[in-house]
């Protein structure tokens, strides 16, 4: 029986097709096994605290996924999401909690503030009872994490700007008195996420090395090198990981 032209054509462009998935799934087979013996210095745990639908998880999604979503929900407990970045030639994991800004779940995610080394405490610029919560929000922050977290705040939703309630310089006034870093953001329009987020990052990596500077020259004199031990995070419904060799995890 001869096959028509067709036929062939059809039996053609089932095996490109075929050829194209197997050589696909051998680059993402490949891609994926990269990522695996990818080798990360450095794991950093950053909280996201404010009230209720100043666009914390907008952020988070920006930042993340390069995503926003016009209708987002309300976050419900605690949620997080990861990043992996270079910063001075090192691998550096960012582990970033979600938290929910509503009351009824204040006494849930405090006990999330533990272990964090840095954190980005957010308000809506359109509503001036979400910067004045700020500094309960921050009271919080500094009685669960330690003192030296490094602390960005962001005043989102700059788009609004003709919405705007806020002053931006009275959130420079409280962040310089509070020792805080500032920035205002639009997760909508991607404006200044990234960098508040890599601001907070870098300066986290930066107090780190400085860290293990100041325990190397303990080691050589003989002195206590405890500050490298550092904290391993946890998440729930996944195995601790076993312990390195060289810390990846740390506390401030």
């Amino acid at each position: 029986m001869k096959c028509s032209s067709s036929h062939i054509d059809i039996g053609r462009s089932v095996f490109s097709r075929a050829l194209f998935l197997y050589e696909n799934w051998e680059k993402a087979m490949s891609n994926l096994q990269s990522s695996f013996n990818q080798k990360i210095d450095y794991v950093f745990k950053v909280v996201l605290i404010g009230d209720s639908a100043v666009g914390k998880s907008q952020l988070l999604a920006r930042f993340a996924r390069n995503e926003f979503s016009l209708e987002s929900k309300a976050t419900i407990g605690v949620e997080f999401q990861t990043k992996t970045l270079s910063i001075d030639q090192k691998t550096i994991k960012a582990q970033i909690w979600d938290t929910a800004g509503q009351e009824r779940y204040r006494a849930v995610t405090s006990a999330y503030y533990r272990g964090s080394v840095g954190a980005m405490l957010v308000y809506d610029i359109t509503k001036p009872q979400s910067f004045d919560h700020v500094t309960r929000w921050l009271e919080e922050l500094r009685g669960h994490a330690d003192s030296n977290i490094v602390v960005m705040l962001v005043g989102n939703k700059s788009d609004l700007g003709t919405l705007r309630a806020v002053p931006a310089e009275d959130a420079k006034d409280f962040a310089q008195r509070e020792n805080l870093f500032f920035m205002e953001a639009s997760a909508l329009e991607s404006t200044n996420v990234e960098s508040a987020f890599i601001t907070v990052l870098t300066e986290i990596y930066r107090i780190v090395g400085k860290k293990a500077l100041i325990a190397n020259d303990e080691t050589e004199s003989g002195g206590n090198s405890s500050l490298l031990k550092g904290t391993q995070i946890i998440v729930p419904g996944q195995d601790p990981l076993p312990e390195a060799k060289s810390g990846c995890c740390f506390s401030l």
